[in-house]
């Protein structure tokens, strides 16, 4: 049964003025930002009180009853968290503070948290697979999940207050995706695990994102263990999913974090080469030249330190194309292997596929210029004598009195054979201009 509006929050409103992070290291969006996003999303409906004193209330009776109030709720959570651009949020914030009027929450807001996490909507970290974590443990994992001992975490067991929005996060590994699929041409690419965690918001989404790529197929994690700790990810930029890791997989990894760390070095050396340049003029404006000369001699040899360190990044972008180069063409090899595999299957000689490839060029080539032709010469300047055409018109009158129905003929269909004769007089005579078109051309 119906208790009441909306429960008292514990800890009032959000009050600060921008983002910031809980506990648990989940972003938290400021109060005012949330509220503009909500008054977005429900435009002129939220000053109505009166149904929103509805909305606030504990959810009763069957399941149609409350349907469609969960329905609405669940969507405004979405769109809220979409226009806040966060696919992970804090629990505490969605029930206290994100739909907050006059210091009432509402009190069907755990009711429907549940309910979108047993639909799945919303996931809890212990629902995602860490693809980082050791080996022998997500065995262990799969197997205890698949005897039921290891179940999906319970939504009010979530100490850590974490809320993962499935249908935001699908879309922000899509986006990702999307992002460094157009830095590289080929269908799977190795980058680092910082470079992967750059095109996402804070450590929680692209950890988040990543478990998520990886449970579908689309991403493998790995790891180097040598001198320095090197962490990758290899993805699939299609819809295909990623194959499995190599041991080039490796060596590429390795030539990509190099680069990356060729480059941060190259950062370094510019800003260490302007700040000795300014003290360089600086100390000759001041009249100490000897400092300058000193400053000079240090530009100097940070510009030919520069110049190394562009080398060798030069010279490992080089085998990485190479890689890239023979991956390609290792891909475009299997496909004509396969291409003569069918064709042995099919028991298609040579000579008929190359009699198909020109009759399809000849097509081609016709209708290009038949396309030529019409943009070439427009409708216009053909000279055509209006004799021709009344002629045209004359036989076209002919054919359709000989193909005219019988006069005992129910008068709807005379009607309709009336309607039709024009519209195929028009069709026809179009026609002939079309021939006539190209015979003057």
């Amino acid at each position: 049964m119906d208790i009441g509006l909306g429960s008292r929050c514990s800890g009032g409103p959000e009050r600060s003025s921008s983002s910031s992070s809980s506990s648990s290291g989940a972003p938290v969006a400021a109060a005012a930002e949330v509220e503009e996003a909500v008054r977005r999303e429900v435009g002129a409906d939220w000053d109505d009180e009166e149904a929103w004193t509805a909305r606030f209330k504990a959810f009763s009776g069957q399941r149609s009853d409350w349907e469609p109030k969960f329905v609405f709720w669940r969507n405004l959570i979405l769109d809220v968290a979409r226009r806040l651009g966060l696919c992970i949020v804090p629990a505490s914030q969605v029930k206290n503070s994100w739909f907050s009027r006059g210091g009432l929450t509402p009190l069907c807001m755990e009711r429907v948290l549940h309910e979108m996490h047993a639909s799945g909507d919303i996931l809890l970290r212990g629902d995602l697979t860490d693809p980082t974590s050791g080996h022998l443990y997500r065995i262990f994992r799969r197997v205890r999940q698949m005897v039921g001992t290891f179940g999906s975490s319970a939504l009010q067991d979530n100490s850590e207050d974490i809320l993962i929005l499935k249908p935001l996060l699908q879309e922000r590994a899509a986006d990702v995706i999307k992002i460094i699929s157009e830095a590289h041409w080929i269908s799977t690419c190795v980058i680092t695990l910082s470079k992967f965690r750059s095109f996402c918001k804070g450590p929680d989404e692209a950890s988040a994102v990543l478990c998520y790529i990886s449970g579908c197929g689309k991403a493998h994690y790995l790891a180097i263990r040598k001198d320095d700790f090197i962490e990758g990810v290899k993805l699939s930029l299609v819809e295909a999913s990623v194959p499995a890791i190599s041991r080039l997989d490796y060596d590429v990894l390795h030539l990509t974090w190099t680069t990356e760390k060729l480059q941060q070095q190259l950062e370094v050396l510019d800003r260490r080469w302007e700040i000795s340049r300014k003290m360089a003029l600086a100390c000759f404006k001041s009249g100490n030249k000897q400092a300058s000369y000193r400053h000079i001699r240090q530009c100097k040899l940070l510009q030919e330190n520069r110049v190394k360190c562009i080398s060798l990044v030069e010279r490992v972008d080089e085998v990485l194309c190479l890689i890239a180069n023979a991956e390609s063409t290792k891909k475009v090899s299997e496909a004509i292997q396969v291409g003569a595999r069918a064709i042995k299957e099919h028991r298609i000689s040579i000579e008929e596929v190359h009699h198909h490839l020109q009759e399809l060029d000849a097509v081609v080539a016709a209708q290009k210029q038949v396309d030529a032709v019409l943009e070439v010469v427009p409708l216009q300047s053909v000279d055509i004598e209006e004799e021709d055409i009344e002629a045209e018109f004359q036989k076209l009158e002919k054919e359709l009195e000989e193909a005219a129905p019988e006069p005992e003929a129910r008068e709807p269909m005379a009607k309709q054979g009336e309607e039709a004769g024009p519209q195929q007089s028009v069709d026809s005579l179009s026609d002939n201009l079309s021939n006539l078109h190209l015979e003057a051309a």
